[in-house]
């Protein structure tokens, strides 16, 4: 018995609806910087369903170059929060103008 691709591809969706909610409405830099991890690994997630569904290995390669962009984004959004955090005890989003020179 076999789970069918559109159950992917609707927890895909799901998880990429949770994630896009989360950055509108949360302020706190870090739930953002989570949210946005959530919305790649559900991108992830539709690409490996892609690639097992045509047989095509261009998915899986997709996934991997997501991998390493959201690596970036981890390093480069966590030394921003470090920053704001050095500045200010919170990290809010609204605090974001604080980094200008």
């Amino acid at each position: 018995m076999s789970i069918s691709p559109a159950w992917y591809l609707g927890l895909s969706t799901v998880l990429f609806a949770i994630g896009a909610v989360g950055v509108l409405v949360r302020r706190n830099v870090l739930i953002m910087f989570m949210c946005v991890e959530l919305m790649l690994n559900a991108a992830n997630l539709a690409f490996v369903t892609f690639a097992r569904t045509l047989h095509d290995i261009g998915g899986q390669v997709l996934v991997f170059f997501v991998l390493v962009v959201a690596a970036a984004e981890v390093v480069v959004g966590l030394g921003i929060v470090v920053a704001i955090f050095r500045r200010r005890a919170s990290a809010n989003a609204d605090d974001l103008h604080l980094m200008k020179g």
